[in-house]
């Protein structure tokens, strides 16, 4: 099942967060505040997830690899909206 989320994440991750967020307790105790998510679910979405995949399942421990997956997450976000913007114009 967690793989599915996984691919689900990548394609559509806003769809993916709310999902959780209704259907599941995925979110709880991850943040402390609720800007945080809000910020995460507009801006950087992949991050987000990616975020509270760690806090969940590898309980908040930030290795070396967690944080270069959560790097290439930020670049994925960014350059996602990136390409969005340049559409428009």
């Amino acid at each position: 099942m967690g793989f599915i989320f996984l691919i689900l994440g990548i394609i559509t991750p806003r769809f993916t967060i709310v999902v959780l967020w209704l259907l599941s307790s995925w979110f709880e105790g991850v943040f402390e505040t609720r800007l945080l998510p809000v910020i995460g679910f507009f801006i950087f979405p992949i991050s987000l997830l990616w975020f509270s995949a760690v806090m969940n399942w590898f309980q908040g421990e930030w290795t070396v690899l967690n944080l270069a997956i959560l790097v290439l997450a930020v670049i994925s976000d960014l350059s996602s909206s990136g390409s969005q913007r340049k559409k428009k114009e």
